[in-house]
């Protein structure tokens, strides 16, 4: 799949930057709710939610901080009622950009995403325009030091893998939603270190310069920092 959008590796290295920051909470537990709000508030249940608790425990997130994320997923806040919204458009070069929001309040937040989208050479188009072209798949991210590429594919061998890149410093692994528990469970067993989550990947790409990415990029990364945005896909690749 080496057309696979290079967003989903910025957004990785966006996560670390995020950590320096201190805005590794917030990132988080949007993690975790969007994780229950798809699978449910049973971790035991719902392999990317435990893999979502999993990263916050680790980062020290308090287990109020926690529950309130999972609660947020499943409707279960007293008193707040959310929505879920998906948002599609085209950012500049006519990349497709979707957004998966959760709010309280759509009419703060359509206007404030319209806003963001149309400063900076993008604009929202109508329900439909770009969701056919993304498809849910599970995706598997390894650091290539964790595990040998031979010691991989031998865990993998037998499983319903749909595709897999080895990059420079980590192996990139798809496979059908309904799979990635069961790939996820081997891994852990294994004590493979991993990270990954059921989204939305682009089927076809659109190729951009070097010098062109950056304005997507700022687009992109000022839409993910909104607050009632939970994730946000798009399908450009640097050439």
């Amino acid at each position: 799949m080496s057309g696979h959008s290079k967003w989903s590796t910025i957004k990785r290295k966006k996560g670390a930057a995020d950590a320096k920051r201190g805005a590794v909470f917030t990132r988080l537990s949007k993690d975790i709710t969007l994780a229950a709000k798809e699978g449910g508030g049973n971790q035991e249940m719902n392999p990317s939610l435990r893999l979502a608790i999993k990263k916050a425990k680790a980062a020290n997130m308090p287990a109020a901080n926690i529950d309130r994320a999972i609660k947020k997923g499943t409707g279960d806040l007293p008193g707040i009622k959310f929505e879920n919204c998906i948002y599609e458009g085209y950012g500049p070069f006519s990349v497709a950009i979707l957004i998966e929001v959760m709010t309280d309040n759509k009419n703060r937040t359509f206007p404030e995403i319209r806003n963001i989208m149309s400063k900076n050479n993008g604009n929202l188009g109508a329900s439909g325009c770009v969701d056919w072209m993304f498809e849910k798949k599970g995706t598997i991210i390894i650091k290539n030091d964790s595990i040998s590429e031979d010691k991989l594919m031998t865990l993998i061998d037998d499983l319903e893998i749909e595709d897999i890149n080895f990059e420079d410093s980590y192996y990139e692994i798809f496979v059908k939603p309904d799979f990635f528990s069961k790939i996820t469970d081997i891994l852990e067993k294994n004590n493979v270190l991993f990270d990954g989550e059921i989204s939305l990947v682009p089927s076809h790409t659109v190729e951009v310069k070097d010098n062109e990415a950056q304005k997507i990029i700022s687009l992109l990364e000022l839409l993910d920092n909104h607050d009632d945005v939970q994730k946000v896909h798009s399908n450009f690749e640097i050439s």
